[in-house]
């Protein structure tokens, strides 16, 4: 019986270029792998016909002995590389596993994994601080959860006197290999579980997982200058690895929770602050919190108004780790207007009012003026509209 031609076998034209190839082989090999399609005979020899294929044609010299002489470039004395075997040297179920390997980045049952240490998990720590904290620094002792070696059995999992054993279903390699056809897999071992070990006589503290759960209550240094979302690392303060692996990394992420008085910028501060009328329309002085707990006098220029910010260097919050210069704090006015006055206040308001010349309120009749111009045009319009 004479075998189909590679192309018509990936369902591809003669020009297909590498790209095209790949794409075809992989529908054609998930649709007809025998894991997909258990005890199908037919799907197993079109699985062993599409690798073939594939083989061949994407490997840029046979592909172009196949193109000139067909089939006969692979029968024993032909032309092609590799005499008889169209895979060339070594088992034809290996280089089928590479193959699908490359493909489908490790083969159809996971990338192959060797027995051995493994790194321990990172674990993660939410810490909430005040901003007080944040602006001094701060020692602290923090209590997690997590995974230590049993003491029992030095975490080995098996009952002390005794010890695991090889497994022998894998031999310790902690996978297993089955043949089908050209097709080579390869698995987790059932019986160790990937460990490669059995344990006949588990902990019966532990219950041989070699590991057990106890709180832990760590010391944690808290720079000064911290900001919410930044995070601290504790080397080997994570879970411990398994079969001797070192242990994972602890991460605490800070988050600094909100202020009374201040509201935080980066290293800079602000403080909104009311100001009497009278305070900022004669001038003066008012008294302000510093995030160190001290007092600051702030003058307050003569004429101030809401939203005017004035700047205290170096007040702020300290520079991480003392490098740099710190943040400001920066007072940002709010002119307070007078509520429940008495008779004789709103009387004084009232005399004030009728005495005041144009320039004491700029803004008003700077605002009036603009409005009055705006109606003005308005009007204009309006006479110039058709009837």
């Amino acid at each position: 019986m004479s075998k189909q031609d590679y192309y018509e076998v990936l369902g591809v034209s003669k020009d297909a270029d590498a790209k095209t190839l790949k794409s075809a082989y992989r529908k054609l090999a998930l649709k007809f792998h025998p894991d997909q399609n258990p005890g199908d005979e037919a799907a197993e020899a079109k699985f062993k016909e599409v690798g073939e294929a594939y083989a061949i044609l994407s490997d840029p010299e046979k592909r172009a002995a196949y193109d000139r002489f067909g089939h006969a470039a692979f029968e024993g004395g032909g032309a092609g590389p590799g005499g008889g075997n169209p895979f060339g040297q070594g088992d034809p179920g290996d280089i089928f596993e590479n193959i699908f390997s490359q493909v489908f980045g490790g083969g159809f049952g996971g990338a192959r994994r060797r027995n051995g240490p493994a790194r321990g998990n990172d674990l993660r720590y939410d810490l909430e601080i005040s901003l007080e904290d944040a602006f001094t620094g701060k020692d602290t002792e923090i209590t997690l959860p997590t995974a230590v070696e049993c003491g029992k059995c030095d975490g080995s999992g098996a009952e002390p006197g005794t010890s695991p054993e090889t497994c022998p279903t894998c031999q310790g390699a902690g996978r297993v290999r089955a043949q089908q056809g050209f097709f080579t897999m390869e698995r987790t071992c059932a019986r160790c579980a990937g460990r490669g070990k059995v344990i006949s006589d588990p902990c019966k503290t532990c219950g041989g997982a070699g590991q057990v759960r106890e709180d832990r209550t760590l010391q944690v240094k808290i720079p000064a200058g911290v900001e919410s979302g930044m995070r601290i690392r504790l080397s080997g303060e994570g879970e411990p690895g398994l079969n001797g692996g070192p242990k994972g990394d602890l991460y605490i992420f800070i988050d600094v929770s909100e202020h009374d008085i201040f509201e935080r910028d980066g290293p800079n501060l602000y403080c909104p602050a009311p100001v009497p009328m009278v305070t900022a329309a004669l001038g003066g002085e008012i008294e302000i919190p510093t995030i160190d707990g001290g007092r600051a006098k702030v003058t307050v220029p003569e004429g101030a108004q809401t939203g005017r910010k004035l700047r205290l260097r170096g007040k702020g919050m300290p520079s991480l780790r003392g490098s740099g210069h710190g943040g400001d704090l920066f007072v940002e006015m709010m002119v307070e207007t007078p509520r429940n006055l008495t008779s004789r206040q709103k009387e004084l308001l009232r005399e004030f009012c009728e005495c005041s010349e144009a320039g004491c309120n700029p803004e008003s009749e700077g605002f009036l003026g603009r409005v009055k111009k705006f109606w003005d045009g308005m009007t204009g319009e309006d006479q110039q509209r058709p009837n």
